[in-house]
């Protein structure tokens, strides 16, 4: 969620971190289901991208949104930037380029997750409608340059689009094209966030291959199934990837607050100054070495906007994100949460699930997940499609909502939310794949029609 913390207290000792981590832990009987999505906007007229200036603009939307929820703004040097719901804990929030955020609040079962994205879906069509503005689903937009693509007045943005072509290709497309649906799920104790860490992580690639639904580049296939997956390959590799070391002995917070220390940071907040510290590490900050703030000593609220700052495909902050999925239309958006509670929520799905992928070597790993944005489910490890492992994935993610057996008013558990990745598999391709099929057949190699198709 990108509303910057606000907790002044300086830090001491690196214990404090730990122990912020562990206060993450809760039993069973709390854990909680939170789903963020994003969606691009574009303009229903010319399917051009939403300015956040102007009567139709993006803060216009906001400025409505806030008139219709009640929800607290978000404001930054007089600009509203996201809303924030002070009961339900949601959020609304902008990336880069405009792209629309509903972080989820915190609900105990997916049909609730369900339901909150109904009302949302009907509440941002309220306002958006009559504003001439409609919302695209899939994981990068696929006609826009970059250069076309409005930038969001918020303050952290500028310092990360200075600092990205720095150290990878690909960080500013990431930032301003892209979309993806995350889910944040909790763990019990440290042995619990280890083990769900790991299984989550090997088998992100699989969840890439289910979503994978960004082929298209500048109106073109771009040789890709997930392209945002690839551009995550080359965005900053210092911040970002499949984490060889946590499968290593002795993982745990600890080991977690020595990664992120060492992580390069991108700002310090100071009111409402974003300054820029991009490229030095938490670590010379902590130990007050860092040259733009000389002698002073970071805050919780430094170290929980720097953790938000670290994008491996599974991130670790008082709760675990799953991080490998492409945005994608709404009918699929709760099928992403429901198959990772069914692997990482069910005891005994999860360790079927480490058994599968317990064998895997931290080059086995990898050159899945190098394989999977542009082979899908045709990625091989130890000598088996990516395809087969998804199958079992799916079924133990099935058994394990089943045993949860959380039904709502008709009786219906939540394994129903997989329906639309049973069909994927069914059909033995990617929701790319089809796409790619449509591009090249009844669009007739146009992709002006995914944003009729492919909108929310």
């Amino acid at each position: 969620m990108a509303r910057d913390q606000i907790d002044m207290t300086p830090l001491q000792s690196r214990d404090e971190l730990v122990t912020w981590f562990e206060a993450g832990s809760k039993p069973p009987s709390e854990f909680r289901i939170g789903t963020e999505h994003e969606k691009t906007p574009f303009t229903l007229e010319s399917r051009q991208p939403v300015p956040y200036e102007g009567a139709r603009g993006i803060g216009a939307l906001l400025e409505g949104m806030q008139l219709l929820l009640g929800w607290e703004p978000i404001m930054e040097r007089g600009n509203i930037i996201g809303l924030y719901d002070v009961t339900g804990g949601g959020a609304i929030s902008l990336e880069p380029g405009g792209q629309f955020e509903l972080s989820g609040a915190p609900v105990e079962t997916v049909h609730q997750t369900q339901a909150e994205l109904m009302a949302h879906l009907a509440q941002v069509r309220e306002i958006a409608t009559p504003l001439g503005i409609g919302f695209l689903g899939l994981g990068m937009t696929p006609s826009w340059s970059r250069s076309q693509i409005p930038v969001m007045p918020k303050g952290r943005y500028k310092i990360m689009s200075n600092y990205m072509p720095k150290v990878g290709q690909y960080g500013i497309d990431m930032m301003y094209r892209t979309c993806t649906v995350q889910t944040n799920l909790d763990f019990s104790s440290e042995a619990d966030m280890v083990k769900k860490l790991r299984v989550s992580i090997a088998l992100q690639p699989v969840a890439t291959a289910l979503f994978a639904n960004s082929p298209f580049t500048e109106g073109k296939p771009n040789g890709f199934l997930s392209f945002r997956s690839e551009i995550w390959r080359d965005t900053d590799n210092a911040r970002s990837g499949m984490l060889p070391w946590v499968f290593e002995d002795g993982m745990g917070f600890e080991r977690w607050v020595d990664y992120a220390l060492d992580v390069p940071m991108y700002f310090v907040k100071r009111g409402e100054n974003y300054i820029d510290v991009a490229g030095s590490s938490f670590r010379a900050f902590f130990e007050g070495r860092n040259n733009s703030l000389p002698g002073e000593r970071p805050t919780l609220s430094d170290w929980a906007n720097h953790l938000s700052t670290i994008f491996p495909e599974v991130r670790l902050k008082r709760y675990l994100e799953m991080r490998g999925a492409d945005g994608v239309p709404w009918g699929r958006l709760p099928a992403l949460p429901a198959f990772w509670v069914g692997l990482l929520y069910d005891n005994d799905s999860l360790d079927a699930a480490w058994n599968l992928v317990r064998h895997w070597t931290a080059q086995e790993r990898q050159a899945l997940r190098d394989d999977v944005p542009r082979f899908g489910f045709k990625a091989r490890i130890k000598d088996r499609y990516l395809f087969e492992i998804a199958r079992e994935c799916l079924k133990l993610s099935h058994a394990g909502l089943r045993r949860r057996n959380r039904v709502d008013h008709s009786g219906r558990d939540e394994s129903r939310y997989l329906e639309p990745l049973e069909r994927i598999l069914e059909s033995g391709r990617s929701p790319a794949e089809e796409m790619l099929d449509k591009f090249n057949g009844e669009w007739g190699g146009s992709v002006e029609p995914a944003y009729q198709e492919y909108a929310f």
